[in-house]
């Protein structure tokens, strides 16, 4: 990304050697390169920055709720029963102290609950409960997409 010089050539009378003047362009061939290879680590940095606890969510036909800027909390339950807040397993008794705490941190009040297909209902409205006492009262539940619609029509992928 150096500017070059161009040597001015003079009208042909006498030897006179030309001033040397800055080259007013901009070689952009280096900022394109070091641009394309910034993408490329994103692209494959990306995937591997999602929070990956393995959970069979089971599937809807409900679109994908908005992004938030700040990182969002994610509750799991997982088919044993076992709860994670991100990807630390709390004890059911600690859950809802550990939630006020961290209501306390955050500017948000959304959680994003992700439950096994596999638990039943009343414990997933438990989870609902504790969230909601710990000060998140803005939960959304987490799904696959593709599932049946309840119209007739099944939009599932495979």
């Amino acid at each position: 990304m150096g500017a070059g010089v161009i040597k001015k050539q003079s009208g042909g009378r006498g030897r006179r050697r030309g001033r040397a003047q800055p080259m007013s362009e901009i070689n952009v061939t280096p900022f394109v390169d070091v641009m394309l290879v910034l993408l490329i680590i994103f692209m494959v940095a990306a995937p591997l920055l999602t929070v990956g606890v393995p959970v069979e969510l089971p599937k809807t036909a409900a679109s994908a709720l908005p992004s938030d800027p700040e990182e969002p909390l994610t509750v799991t339950v997982l088919p044993d029963g076992s709860v994670q807040i991100q990807t630390t397993d709390t004890p059911r008794g600690e859950l809802v102290t550990k939630l006020r705490a961290i209501a306390t941190e955050r500017a948000s009040d959304r959680v994003f609950l992700r439950a096994d297909g596999s638990v039943p209902y009343a414990q997933v409205m438990e989870i609902m409960g504790a969230l909601n006492a710990g000060g998140f009262s803005n939960i959304g539940l987490v799904t696959d997409i593709g599932g049946p619609t309840l119209d007739g029509a099944d939009r599932s992928d495979g």
